[in-house]
């Protein structure tokens, strides 16, 4: 018999008097822990503290027992089917996890946005997303997630939860009884589309979205989203003040006063309002909040111009992704009273990792190390993207996250990969090892410099230059900017550079520029040439989970490598004079794309056939183009 429930409820506990099973006493009032323990071979007892511990310790007896991966929707690895349950001597024993919150955020997710129908339309002006997730597809992300023991989602990026097709991503993560959130370009629910698309429904209007030029308009805003945020139980409320594409505001409102110290005081004065305003719908005594610390918030915070309200947690970022924090973190000091979190990414658009993992679960742990010792683990929110792409890095995440004690690096990798890879899981290992191994590390910063978006912006301004040298600049198909957009683009570096700056390390020259893109290309030719002949090695679900979780993904890095790699040695052919030298190595360019290509047939398959279809933020069918055009200039 298996006996399930939560200590607070008396019928259980009773229950549990009745068979003299102890060790459930110390239960009460505790945050989701849990025990899970065999009395003999016919008894099952589980026991968790609140629903939620009792919902985790169902899963960890799932994975640590019946051997289900939490992931195994989107491993591929599906379980065994049973006739009966057996097992010998069940003992599992959780205490209040580390991380109080644990949550993923579903950001820049234009694969998963198109990989099913039947999600409806997006109203955003915006190239990247076009429709809305499916439910169906949400299902998967929700229940691995908890699978998983995480317990907060933010399900989307931009989320209008005033378009029904949106709403419905949020019902499907509430009726697992977990927490919700917000995108931090969304305070109180709201980001600039959602802005734009209430003044449209309403009046037909477009007013600026500012804070400082239209307070009443983006105050009645708020407002009323909170209102329809509020009817859902469990939302940690996001307070925050920025602008169009997660941008700071004074990008879209150049009206806005130009000093540090005036933006603070209207980032401070938006937050107060914003508090007021839950504060009137949500009626929990201590509703929780939070603000975090991105890009000029962080900056502004650091350097004493902003004041965020007591009660507000707040989260500190990365900023590599995935490598190390901000220097905010380390140099604010803790107050006594207040809770501190982390905004963590195993994605990010614009750097990367997107289409391809680049953060090892050992830099992870050195990351989150440094959260638990500088008290920031109340929360910590993973920037997870498209689920699929980071299942090494989520399972890790899990672990660290729900008990960093017990956490060992090795031993977890070791695990992780055994369980996955049977039939030869020590030369797995290793592949995992040497295709982390194999990114271009600045040499200065020692973060990644080359992940697979960080190779769009020098690969993109050498074609441009190359025209440049061909055409002339005034001939040239790129479109003259005017000046009010050049100064725009100074102003954005400008902020950028303070508080972004390990986003996108740069070379100190073209010829370093090449050195490393040689370097990481060697590196991943290896990693490909090394899974490629374990493949035979591994039986069929093992293979095609390495051929799409490594060996598609060494592919895009390959092919995106020799990619830059060959642009950087086309223009310096061509300032030499050397027009066919200059052609040839455009061709080996052009020609990196077949990496690319059989990298999305590995992960096309099945159920996944539709994939890639949504690739809108790398974009490789138009980077192939771009290629091929200056290609054919050339001739």
């Amino acid at each position: 018999m298996i006996f399930v429930g939560t200590v607070s409820d008396k019928g259980f506990t009773s229950q549990l008097k009745k068979l003299r099973f102890s060790g459930y006493e110390s239960l009460p009032g505790k945050w989701e822990s849990y025990r899970v323990v065999s009395e003999n071979q016919d008894i099952l007892v589980i026991a968790g503290s609140d629903e939620r511990g009792t919902m985790f310790a169902i899963y960890d007896f799932i994975e640590q027992y019946l051997g289900v991966d939490p992931m195994y929707f989107w491993s591929g690895l599906e379980p065994d089917k049973k006739t009966d349950l057996s097992w010998d001597n069940v003992k599992l024993v959780s205490e209040e996890p580390s991380f109080k919150y644990r949550g993923w955020f579903i950001n820049d997710e234009d694969l998963l946005s198109e990989w099913k129908d039947a999600g409806g339309r997006r109203n955003i002006d915006y190239p990247y997303y076009k429709q809305v997730v499916s439910p169906e597809a949400l299902e998967h992300v929700v229940e691995a997630m908890v699978r998983s023991r995480f317990n907060l989602i933010i399900p989307a990026s931009f989320l209008d939860i005033g378009n029904p097709a949106e709403e419905e991503l949020v019902k499907v993560a509430a009726r697992r009884g977990v927490f919700l959130s917000q995108h931090h370009i969304e305070p109180l629910g709201v980001s600039a589309f959602t802005y734009f698309n209430y003044w449209k429904a309403k009046n037909g209007t477009t007013p600026l979205f500012s804070y400082f030029s239209n307070k009443k308009e983006l105050e009645e805003v708020w407002n009323v989203y909170a209102q329809k945020w509020a009817k859902y139980p469990n939302v940690i409320w996001q307070i925050g003040l920025r602008g169009i594409g997660d941008r700071p505001m004074w990008m879209a409102d150049l009206n806005i006063p130009q000093t540090d110290a005036d933006r603070g005081e209207i980032i401070t004065g938006a937050l107060k309002t914003q508090i007021e305003i839950i504060k009137s719908v949500d009626k929990r005594k201590n509703a929780p909040t939070t603000m975090t610390l991105w890009a000029e918030g962080s900056y502004l915070f650091h350097e004493g111009h902003l004041k965020i309200p007591e009660q507000t947690m707040i989260i500190f970022s990365d900023n590599s992704p995935g490598w190390k924090f901000q220097d905010d973190f380390y140099s604010i000091s803790r107050e006594p009273n207040r809770k501190y979190g982390v905004y963590y990414h195993h994605q990010l658009w614009g750097s990367g990792p997107h289409l391809a993992q680049g953060v090892p679960p050992s830099q992870t742990f050195k990351v989150l190390n440094d959260a638990v010792k500088n008290r920031s683990n109340e929360y910590a929110i993973m920037n997870v993207s498209n689920v699929r792409e980071f299942l090494l890095g989520i399972s890790a995440s899990s672990q660290m996250l729900y008990n960093f004690q017990e956490y060992k690096p090795d031993e977890f990798m070791t695990s992780w990969v055994k369980n996955r890879f049977p039939s030869d899981y020590e030369n797995v290992k290793k592949v995992y090892s040497d295709y982390f191994a194999a990114f271009a590390l600045h040499d200065e910063r020692q973060v990644p410099m080359l992940l697979d978006g960080q190779t769009n912006g020098p690969a993109g301004k050498i074609l441009q230059e190359i025209e440049q040298l061909i055409k002339g600049p005034q001939k040239s198909g790129e479109p003259q900017k005017p000046a009010q957009k050049d100064a725009k683009r100074e102003l954005e570096q400008s902020w950028a550079a303070k508080s972004l700056g390990d986003m996108h390390p740069q070379a100190k020259s073209a010829e370093e520029w090449l050195q490393k893109a040689r370097s990481q290309r060697i590196a991943f030719s290896k990693v490909v040439y090394e899974t490629e002949i374990l493949l035979d090695r591994l039986n069929g679900d093992e293979a095609d989970l390495l051929k799409e979780n490594i060996l598609s993904h060494a592919l895009f890095m390959r092919g995106l490598s020799q990619r830059l790699e060959h642009i950087i040695l086309a223009k310096m052919a061509l300032e030499k004079g050397d027009n066919s030298s200059c052609i040839a190595n455009l061709k080996l360019a052009v020609e990196s794309f077949s990496d690319m290509r059989k990298a999305k047939i590995l992960g096309s398959q099945g159920k996944w056939a539709d994939w890639y279809r949504g690739d809108r933020k790398m974009n490789l069918l138009q980077k192939e183009k771009d290629t091929q055009r200056i290609l054919d200039i050339c001739f």
